[in-house]
């Protein structure tokens, strides 16, 4: 099997602009192999709820930022949130991911509780995901019992980040993710890819920076232009550079997890299947009630929106065994290799 050399961005670049079908298709093998080789065949099935589409930012792409009109804005209840992980623990899952927009109404003590909750009645792991807050926050919800935290930094370039992110700080983003790190949490980050203005040259730069920084988990999606954004109208992110893109972040980060992402099959309706066969070892299907996943519209056209959670564990169910691997029975930790 033909290697790849990846050691730098000049590399890494050039496998980006590959355009020719049976090079692409040999990358994509070995980034299969490297998979194989450093994760296993299992993946990892985390199931999310999104818990608040309320935000106090006003990110350019999101279909949640502040300053939209029209969206019907929801806050799950506690005894809501408890009883979709109860759903989620019953169907299989070792996982959830607690998920929403930076929504500080939600305060530490109220996501502590969550957490002791979840963990004295379940088993399973926790991953947060609900924005930028204190220090002593994430320290006090790491001792009440989260395991994993994810916050993308989206793009790795500053200027790109400062023109997509009002108000926000890049520096501060990737002081937090290093916090995460100290804390001791499973930290993950991750990018969007085909952002307006953004070239090759950022997107090598995206993985080497979850090289630099020893991700644990990558989230590598396409951007979806939102109608309801600044953005509306400009051209999305394409599957095939996303597919590269995963590939590429498997050969160089190699035992990082990697999901196949409910965008990509949003944008390529074999998406995630094509994603399982270049890297990725983690698929996050959607248990939020369907009362309310509609209206967590961070980009249009999102699928899996009306299936019942029986139906999406049972389709990601059929769709890991299709592609020759099992599903995972443990929490799914990272396992770092010395």
């Amino acid at each position: 099997m033909k290697a790849f050399k990846t050691e730098t961005r000049e590399d890494i670049v050039k496998l980006l602009k590959l355009s020719d079908e049976r090079e692409i298709g040999e990358l994509f093998a070995y980034a299969d192999a490297v998979r194989k080789k450093e994760v296993g065949d299992e993946v990892h099935l985390r199931a999310i709820i999104e818990f608040s589409n309320n935000c106090v930012n006003d990110c350019l792409y999101c279909g949640l930022r502040k300053s939209r009109k029209g969206i019907r804005r929801y806050r799950m209840s506690g005894d809501e949130i408890l009883s979709s992980v109860d759903n989620a623990v019953s169907l299989g899952y070792k996982t959830v991911v607690l998920q929403s927009g930076d929504d500080l109404s939600y305060g530490a003590d109220d996501i502590c509780r969550l957490i002791e909750k979840i963990k004295q009645d379940f088993k399973i792991a926790v991953t947060l995901s609900c924005g930028e807050r204190p220090y002593d926050e994430y320290k006090r919800m790491r001792s009440s019992g989260a395991d994993r935290y994810l916050l993308k930094h989206e793009t790795a370039d500053k200027e790109l980040y400062t023109k997509l992110h009002p108000g926000q700080s890049f520096e501060q983003r990737l002081t937090i993710l290093e916090w995460l790190k100290e804390l001791g949490y499973q930290t993950g980050s991750g990018s969007m890819v085909g952002l307006p203005g953004q070239t090759a040259d950022n997107i090598a730069e995206d993985i080497l920076l979850f090289k630099k920084m020893d991700i644990d988990m990558i989230g590598v999606g396409p951007f979806i232009a939102h109608e309801a954004t600044p953005l509306a109208g400009s051209p999305g992110g394409t599957a095939e550079m996303v597919l590269k893109t995963l590939a590429l972040t498997r050969i160089v980060t190699k035992n990082t997890h990697i999901p196949a992402t409910t965008a990509l099959g949003t944008i390529d309706p074999m998406g995630r299947q094509k994603a399982l066969k270049c890297g990725a070892n983690v698929i996050m299907p959607n248990l939020t009630p369907q009362k309310y996943r509609r209206d967590y519209e961070i980009y249009p056209g999102k699928i899996c929106v009306s299936e019942t959670p029986d139906d999406c564990y049972n389709c990601v169910n059929n769709m890991v065994v299709a592609a020759g691997r099992s599903v995972a029975a443990g929490l799914g930790h990272r396992v770092i290799k010395k």
